[in-house]
């Protein structure tokens, strides 16, 4: 069933002259980089992973992995939670997992391999870095190039997600499906929105959305079969956030 909010948003034209320089740990500015142009180049093709197409049998009390000092950060109302488990502080290789609350606990509902920004993982994360900022952020929106997969998220469906022509070929279809993690944004508005309401320097444009087989600028990635069932999963309803990080620091 879809949500009311989730219908596509119309977008204005000024819009497309700005994505891509808001969008995925860009510098904002006209020349800016986008998502991961030297990883793209390197290493090139898509990534592999997919889900492991079920849940846990007996439902879990946390969400696996997470430690105290960021448990407390789930909002009480939160039962839905997107866990991005980082192999290491300096690493670009990640695992992504979806977990539902439901009356007798936590159960996982699929998990698919990812990627973090090509640096590794900060809990001070800087326009530029190329690191995945650690923490727990709500997700409110969604959009892409393509058309609405059943997202339950508000979805904008333009073109002007499109990468521009100067990136690599590598990450032509890196936004075809994104989530706009709320860091430095303001929630409830497209993820093209190039808002920052902590200033420039703090970074943003920070997203899920499609892998291309590495590292990133800041975002996290998933196979575009896990993007769409993300888009189909998340429910505004259930308050759903991504907490995300190394697993030293998700642990703590």
């Amino acid at each position: 069933m879809r949500h009311a909010g989730g219908a596509i948003r119309a977008v204005a034209s000024a819009a497309a002259g700005l994505v891509l320089l808001v969008g995925c740990g860009s510098t904002g500015r006209s020349g800016g980089q986008g998502d991961d142009h030297a990883g793209a180049r390197a290493h090139g093709g898509h990534g592999r992973g997919g889900s492991d197409g079920g849940a846990r049998a007996t439902p879990l009390t946390h969400v696996p992995g997470i430690g105290p000092a960021l448990r407390a950060r789930i909002p009480a109302a939160s039962r839905q939670v997107v866990a991005v488990h980082g192999r290491g502080a300096d690493s670009p290789d990640a695992t992504l997992a979806l977990y539902d609350k439901g009356p007798k606990g936590w159960e996982k509902k699929g998990s698919w391999a990812a990627h973090n920004g090509r640096h590794g993982w900060t809990t001070d994360h800087r326009e530029g870095d190329k690191r995945s900022p650690v923490g727990v952020f709500t997700l409110t929106d969604a959009g892409g190039v393509l058309a609405d997969p059943g997202a339950r998220l508000p979805y904008t469906h333009t073109a002007a997600f499109t990468p521009p022509a100067y990136w690599s070929k590598n990450t032509r279809h890196d936004f075809d499906y994104v989530v706009a993690v709320n860091y430095n944004r303001v929630p409830g508005r497209s993820p093209l929105d190039p808002e920052r309401p902590e200033g420039q320097s703090k970074g943003g444009g920070i997203w899920l959305h499609l892998d291309h087989g590495s590292g990133t600028s800041g975002c996290v990635s998933i196979a575009k079969e896990g993007m769409a069932d993300l888009l189909r999963a998340l429910d505004p309803a259930r308050r759903p956030v991504v907490v995300m990080g190394d697993r030293a620091h998700l642990a703590g």
